[in-house]
């Protein structure tokens, strides 16, 4: 896996565009959008001190398993958990404003980041940003993810038309990005790679089985590798296929959240 890493990061890295967050504005979006751009990456978008304050935090308030991914751990309830079951949406919708509230508080006296990042997105944004709603009913924002050391993330992608099949609010996506804020980097490793391919769901419910992604090996080496610090933002297209590099020593820790996008002329939303 570090051969891999290391081969593909001699490539040119035009993918990657590198900014400050004051340098970010509507034209980066609206590249990452076409596909002209793979990743945003947002220096220092965090303080070190903020990082530090928020990782020990976490760790504190401990880390539970997904419930179809046992392998990697989160704070907060991920849409993506319920896989369509009634009891798991109503699950979700019913802990949305606690796992928020939960979040905040953890950061207090400071802002959450993904609240920061929010408030970024609608000041820069002409159509502004909000909370994503699935049938009248807000979504929760602000997953807080583990993947410890050692710990291989398959590859995989996201597609919310898949994760709420059918629904009007997720079939009307133009394009869909993640967004990490990492408060915490393995010494080395960690990074996210991603493949310019895109694999139709069908075909990639298929390959993977059981599982919930697929060994990077069977992708070959990734066209794209970003290895952040922490406090760093990535900001990617999450419908290619992407993963993360196994990390040595401390664990990997970010807290995220999906942007939708339907247009030049519509808002942003925001969901985890």
């Amino acid at each position: 896996m570090e051969a891999l890493e290391v081969e593909s990061a001699s490539r040119p890295q035009h993918a990657v565009m590198k900014l400050d967050a004051n340098q970010l504005d509507p034209r980066a979006i609206i590249a990452l959008a076409r596909q002209e751009l793979a990743v945003i990456q947002v220096k220092a978008f965090v303080s070190a001190h903020l990082c530090a304050l928020l990782a020990e935090r976490a760790e504190r308030h401990g880390y539970a398993s997904y419930l179809n991914v046992p392998s990697v751990r989160r704070i907060g309830m991920a849409f993506y958990e319920t896989e369509g079951r009634e009891h798991l949406v109503e699950q979700y919708f019913k802990e949305a404003r606690r796992h928020l509230h939960d979040f905040r508080s953890a950061c207090e006296p400071y802002g959450s980041p993904i609240d920061v990042f929010r408030c970024w997105l609608d000041e820069i944004w002409p159509y502004g940003a909000n909370l994503q709603t699935l049938d009248q009913r807000k979504m929760f924002v602000g997953l807080s993810r583990m993947v410890e050391a050692g710990t291989t993330f398959l590859a995989h992608h996201d597609i919310f038309s898949e994760d709420a099949p059918g629904r009007p609010e997720a079939i009307s996506l133009q394009a869909q990005f993640g967004a990490n804020v990492y408060l915490q980097m393995p010494e080395t490793g960690g990074a996210l790679l991603m493949w310019n391919r895109e694999i139709p769901p069908a075909e990639f419910d298929r390959l993977r089985g059981t599982e919930y992604g697929l060994p990077v090996e069977v992708l070959g080496p990734p066209d794209v590798v970003v290895r952040p610090d922490p406090g760093d933002l990535l900001i990617f297209n999450s419908r290619k296929m992407h993963a993360v590099s196994p990390g040595q020593g401390k664990s990997r820790l970010a807290v995220s959240c999906f942007v939708g996008y339907r247009g030049e002329q519509q808002a942003l939303t925001c969901w985890s």
